[in-house]
């Protein structure tokens, strides 16, 4: 019978913890808060490596639906707006092989975005790192190229949201 009272006890506790919880909220959240509903995105085409802006272009397009849970929209239509514009992407050689071959690669990207939501402007930048190896002593493929820029921009969208979801809690 001692057994049946604790047990009651505990799973009146359980239930009453689980309504009155501590009232965390997803990062995410705040940064919706921050951008809105419907967002809008372009990208400045660079004139030595098109090809990459495009294909920024759509990672951050998937990004901002994956992060935001928001939906991308014509910029007539949005409340926040983005203009993204990318460095140079950079490879480091990070890891040799015995023979001194590189066998691993570091993609680094800088995105500069430009928020523009209620009439105001705010800059930001954003890293994004990407790692991948290859076999040794050969040439990297355009689609591990492209692959790697893709992952390094997604990587510096999310830093970006960081950033727009730490402004999202100090307008709480």
């Amino acid at each position: 019978m001692r057994s049946k009272q604790v047990s009651l006890y505990l799973f009146a506790l359980v239930i009453i913890l689980t309504l009155t919880a501590c009232g965390y909220k997803p990062s995410t959240q705040y940064a919706r808060k921050a951008m809105g509903e419907k967002i809008s995105t372009s990208v400045q085409i660079s004139s030595r490596d098109p090809e990459n802006s495009v294909l920024i272009k759509d990672a951050i397009d998937s990004a901002i639906v994956e992060s935001f849970h928001a939906s991308l929209s014509t910029q007539e239509y949005s409340d926040t707006h983005l203009l993204i514009s990318l460095s140079d992407p950079a490879y480091t050689p990070i890891v040799y092989d015995a023979n001194g071959f590189v066998i691993g690669y570091r993609m680094g990207v800088i995105l500069t975005i430009t928020r523009r939501h209620n009439g105001l402007s705010k800059i930001y930048k954003s890293h994004g790192n990407y790692e991948f190896s290859v076999a040794p002593n050969a040439v990297v493929t355009d689609q591990e190229r492209y692959n790697a820029i893709k992952e390094a921009a997604k990587k510096a969208m999310r830093s970006f949201v960081s950033q727009v979801a730490a402004e999202g809690t100090k307008s709480k």
